[in-house]
C-alpha cells in the first residue's frame, strides 16, 4: 500500500498543486503545440521517481508517465467547452486506473499472470457498469414517455440532469453493494433516498409526482439489482 499512496500522491502534486491555471489555460488554447504540455509531463515523471526513489520500478514510472501524457493529450484534442466537466472527471479516472494497474503489477506480478487474474470478470464488470449508466438511463426514458414529465414537475424543477447523475450514481452504488454481498447497505441507500424525497412529496401533494418517484426509483434500483444478481450468477 506505501508504493500506492506514492503514486497517488505524485499525481496529486503533478496535476493540482504543481500545475497553474494559466497552464491548463494555455494547454486547452495550444494543445499539444504548448510547451506547458510537456512541462507538465516531465514533472509528473520526476515526481514519480522522486517519491517512490526505487529505480527498480522504472518501466512502471515510465509507463505510468507515458499514459498521463496520452490521456491528456487526447482529453486536449477531444474536449470541447460544454464537455468539459465529462473530460475533467474522465481524465482522472483513467489516470487512477492505470496508477492501479501499475501498482498491482508492480507488486503482484505473480497473482496479475496467474489464473487468479481472471479478465472475464473484469470485462464483465465494466460491461455492467457501463450498462447503469446511460444505457440504463436512456430505458428508463423511453418507460416514461408515455407520461408527460414536464407537467408532473412544473414548478418543481430541479438542477439541470440532476435526476439523470443520481440515479447513475445510486445504481452503481447498488451494484457494487450486491457483488461485494453488503444487501444491508443497499436498503440503507433506499431508506436515505425515502428520506430526502420524502419532504419534497409532502410540501408538492402531487399524487402523480409522487407516484412517478416511486416508480422510477424502483426501475432503477430494480434493474441494479438484477444487473448485479446476473453478474454474481456468471462470474468466473
Amino acid at each position: 500500500m506505501i508504493l500506492l499512496t506514492q503514486l497517488i500522491l505524485a499525481h496529486l502534486i503533478g496535476d493540482f498543486l504543481l500545475q497553474p491555471k494559466k497552464w491548463v489555460k494555455e494547454k486547452e488554447k495550444r494543445t499539444l503545440r504548448s510547451p506547458k504540455f510537456y512541462v507538465h509531463i516531465a514533472i509528473h515523471l520526476g515526481l514519480l521517481f522522486l517519491i517512490t526513489w526505487n529505480m527498480a520500478l522504472a518501466p512502471f514510472l515510465v509507463a505510468i508517465g507515458i499514459s498521463h501524457g496520452l490521456i491528456d493529450a487526447a482529453k486536449l484534442l477531444l474536449q470541447k467547452q460544454k464537455n468539459k466537466r465529462f473530460w475533467f472527471f474522465l481524465d482522472q479516472f483513467l489516470h487512477l486506473i492505470v496508477i492501479l494497474g501499475a501498482w498491482y503489477i508492480a507488486t503482484k506480478p505473480e497473482a496479475f499472470l496467474s489464473q487468479n487474474f481472471n479478465l472475464a470478470n473484469g470485462l464483465a464488470i465494466v460491461t455492467a457498469v457501463i450498462f447503469l449508466t446511460k444505457p440504463t438511463s436512456i430505458i428508463m426514458q423511453v418507460i416514461f414517455s408515455k407520461w408527460q414529465l414536464k407537467k408532473l414537475t412544473a414548478g418543481n424543477e430541479s438542477l439541470k440532469d440532476a435526476g439523470k447523475y443520481i440515479g447513475i450514481l445510486e445504481r452503481l452504488l447498488v451494484f457494487a453493494f450486491i457483488i461485494t454481498d453488503h444487501w444491508e447497505a443497499v436498503g440503507f441507500l433506499i431508506t436515505a433516498k425515502s428520506v430526502f424525497r420524502f419532504g419534497d412529496l409532502q410540501e408538492s401533494k402531487q399524487r402523480k409526482l409522487t407516484e412517478y418517484v416511486l416508480i422510477g426509483t424502483l426501475i432503477s434500483f430494480g434493474i441494479a439489482i438484477v444487473t448485479g444478481l446476473l453478474y454474481n450468477s456468471l462470474k468466473v
